[in-house]
């Protein structure tokens, strides 16, 4: 493979048009790495760019006390290296030697399409291919889940779009955000601006089940791409676990989507049963890498994540 030379670049020498077309024509693209995405989740971001924007690696740069460290944003399950051509072990390695060596703390996950020997830890993604018809999907369903549609269907839910996002959110706050104590307003507001955003570009659709009643019980969020739909963000009640609304607004979703060349993605999850809930739909599991790297690792402890 011809070696390109890599670059790296500030956040204000970044040319966001040739980023967005380099991040949209590469064969692994995600949306998390597109720049409006970036602006709002790591507004101080950085890159490094092979050739003519032709590979790009985007850097999440945060600072504390001075130190300047690279860290996985919030709401960004992978970056990495980008390309519009395959890439091989000797060039992801190019990019991560080429990293400043200013930054004395790293912690990243790579695309699934990034390999190293580096790499000795992974995580796991779930993925659906939608190209089928939604009659064809329903019978890799497992049976866990075909018994959950049903209390669905008994239950009489019914399918909304264009929930306004304070809806799903503080859904998610009721529910699991009551275990999550490391999100705080400034979370959440991120969230909201995030998916307001998003809404307002038309990459971001949003879902929501309702009883007969008409109360939300479960709520959901799409991340959408030329290639993909990304399972963001949801938010779940008590009377939607009893009633199947996840299962529900998941079906119905893919049941809208199929027979075309999208795969959904889960996003997630290392979390046993929430990977058993993906695989039940007869998704695939993806791994990508994580790759620390920490200079003075008991120093850089103390500085950037005492509390």
């Amino acid at each position: 493979m011809h070696k390109k030379a890599i670059t790296f670049l500030h956040h204000h020498q970044i040319n966001k048009e040739k980023w967005d077309q380099g991040v949209s024509s590469a064969f692994n693209t995600l949306p998390y790495a597109e720049s409006w995405y970036l602006d709002i989740v790591s507004p101080n971001w950085g890159a490094l760019v092979g050739g003519d924007y032709e590979q790009l690696m985007p850097l999440p740069i945060k600072q504390k006390y001075g130190i300047p460290y690279l860290i996985q944003p919030l709401f960004v399950q992978q970056l990495g290296i980008f390309s519009r051509s395959l890439l091989d072990s000797t060039t992801v390695e190019a990019f991560l030697d080429t990293i400043p060596k200013k930054y004395v703390y790293i912690n990243l996950n790579l695309n699934s399409h990034n390999q190293s020997k580096k790499f000795s830890r992974f995580h796991l993604n779930h993925e659906l291919d939608l190209v089928d018809p939604i009659e064809h999907l329903r019978t890799h369903y497992s049976t866990n889940l075909k018994r959950n549609l049903k209390k669905a269907k008994k239950a009489q839910l019914s399918l909304m779009k264009n929930l306004k996002p304070e809806a799903i959110v503080n859904l998610f706050r009721e529910d699991r955000g009551r275990e999550i104590d490391g999100w705080k307003e400034a979370e959440y507001r991120l969230l909201l601006r995030l998916l307001y955003s998003g809404i307002h570009k038309n990459r971001i659709d949003t879902y929501g089940a309702f009883s007969t009643e008409n109360e939300l019980i479960t709520a959901a969020v799409f991340l959408k791409s030329q290639v993909s739909r990304i399972f963001l963000f949801s938010g779940n009640s008590k009377k939607g676990k009893e009633q199947g609304g996840m299962p529900f607004l998941l079906d119905q979703y893919i049941a809208h989507h199929t027979e075309s060349n999208l795969t959904l993605d889960f996003e997630g999850s290392n979390d046993k049963n929430l990977a058993r809930f993906y695989r039940s739909f007869g998704s695939t599991s993806v791994r990508y890498p994580s790759w620390q790297k920490t200079i003075c690792p008991f120093l850089l402890d103390k500085l950037l994540f005492r509390t």
